[in-house]
C-alpha cells in the first residue's frame, strides 16, 4: 500500500511512501476521471460509483456528484463499520 512520507509506525505494517502509479491512454468514450481516497472505494464498487456521477456529469454539476459520493461512502462505511469512517477525501 502506498500512503504516505515519515509515517515510521505505518512502515512497520507495509505502508509506503512510494506511490503507486498507473497509465491508462484517456480514449473518445472517456468523460470524467474520480480521484479519491481509500475511504470511498473501500465499500463502493467502481461502476456503482459511475453510475452515481455520471448524472451529475451530464448538468455540470460537480458539486451534486461530489456530495453525493460523500453521502454514499458515509452511509456505506456506517453500514459496515457502525462507529468507524476511513478518510474521505474527493
Amino acid at each position: 500500500m502506498s500512503r504516505s512520507i515519515g509515517d515510521i509506525v505505518a512502515s512497520t505494517v507495509g505502508v509506503s511512501c512510494t506511490p503507486e502509479i498507473k497509465e491508462y491512454r484517456i480514449g473518445p468514450d472517456d468523460r470524467f476521471i474520480i480521484i479519491a481516497s481509500d475511504g470511498v472505494w473501500e465499500f463502493l464498487e467502481n461502476v456503482d460509483v459511475v453510475k452515481m456521477v455520471a448524472p451529475y456529469y451530464e448538468q455540470n454539476n460537480i458539486d451534486g456528484a461530489c456530495d453525493a459520493l460523500l453521502n454514499a461512502s458515509v452511509k456505506s462505511w456506517a453500514e459496515e463499520e457502525e462507529t468507524i469512517v476511513d478518510d474521505i477525501t474527493l
